[in-house]
């Protein structure tokens, strides 16, 4: 039989293909993770404003990420959201493939482990990946089962945008900046999301989720399954997991967020790893700047002599180079340094 394009076939997996086995060196060595209790999570409903921002801007400069709690974005919706992203991937593999593709030039499309046509070792994940704005132009081709997928992810998507323009603006102030200044800068933004789906795996230690890396976006929100861990952070060169907190979002920056704050904030490496007796869902919302957005640090963050770090590009010039490497070369933004 040929081997599926997918690994989400509802059989379990007996034996890891030896397409995803890592070499000695590259493999996640699960037992030196360690967890760190000062993760931060800020409580966005505080009536203390400032201190939300000095929180936020610790975190940024400190971790690169952070979770938020009391977000605004209702309990039962999120729930729904990981629900209908279950019931997805549980579909009939005929019925998924018609949506699969390798391309990632794509706005629709339901793949496997990072970009399959360059990659020497494959990752142990499936995803579906939507562009998600305007919502009117993507949502007619999006998968019209189950029967409340459309409305509940065009539901999840509107809230992922206003939270999303929320935490900017509030990054923004972290920076000494007018509130609106990262919004304005990265122009009307694309949203992009992933559906990740990782199923149960024979042999976690040889293999990845997703390797280490960082987003080539500017600001990622991410939903954890609320029961089954996997995503983890690179903190100080130690690998710390990052467990699921009670109705939270991991805020994440990204690569474009590092270069507009002239390297004071980081855009944190991250990964997914997988475990062999649970499968896991996350669901990540991409605010990506508009694709002739220019990225290049504000004057204040210079005036006093500091030069800049990175040249000024265009995003689409960026996004164009993060696609044509393996998801874990070197960072991306080294190729723009001054």
């Amino acid at each position: 039989m040929a081997e599926q394009p997918l690994l989400s076939t509802g059989i379990p997996h007996e034996t890891l293909p030896e397409t995803y086995i890592r070499p000695e060196s590259d493999r996640p060595k699960l037992h030196q993770v360690s967890t760190d209790n000062n993760i931060p999570i800020i409580d966005l409903s505080s009536p203390n404003e400032p201190q939300i921002i000095s929180q936020i801007h610790d975190a940024c400069q400190s971790y690169g990420f952070f979770q938020v709690i009391n977000h605004g974005v209702s309990l039962e919706l999120v729930l729904k959201m990981l629900v209908i992203a279950g019931e997805f991937f549980k579909l009939p593999m005929e019925e998924k493939l018609s949506l699969y593709s390798d391309d990632p030039s794509k706005k629709i499309r339901l793949s496997t482990s990072f970009n399959v046509r360059k990659e020497t070792f494959r990752n142990w994940r499936d995803y579906l990946r939507l562009h998600c704005y305007p919502l009117e132009r993507y949502t007619p081709e999006w998968p019209s089962n189950p029967p409340l997928f459309k409305d509940v992810v065009s539901s999840y998507c509107r809230e992922m945008r206003l939270l999303g323009f929320r935490l900017l603006g509030l990054i923004s102030l972290s920076l000494g900046l007018e509130e609106s200044y990262i919004e304005q800068v990265l122009g009307e933004q694309e949203q992009h999301m992933a559906i990740n789906y990782y199923p149960p795996c024979p042999e976690p230690e040889l293999t990845y989720g997703l390797p280490a890396h960082t987003d080539p976006n500017a600001l990622t929100i991410l939903l954890q399954d609320q029961h089954v861990p996997g995503l983890q952070v690179l903190k100080d060169g130690k690998w710390i997991a990052v467990n699921p907190h009670p109705n939270s979002f991991v805020v994440n920056l990204g690569d474009q967020l590092q270069a507009l704050s002239n390297g004071r904030y980081k855009s944190v490496w991250h990964r997914a790893v997988v475990n062999s007796g649970k499968d896991r869902m996350s669901v990540a919302s991409f605010l990506c700047p508009c694709n002739s957005a220019v990225i290049s640090p504000p004057e204040k963050l210079t005036e006093d002599g500091t030069p800049a770090i990175y040249r000024s590009y265009t995003y689409d010039e960026y996004y164009k180079k993060f696609w044509s490497r393996n998801l874990d070369q070197e960072h991306c933004l080294e190729l723009f340094k001054n």
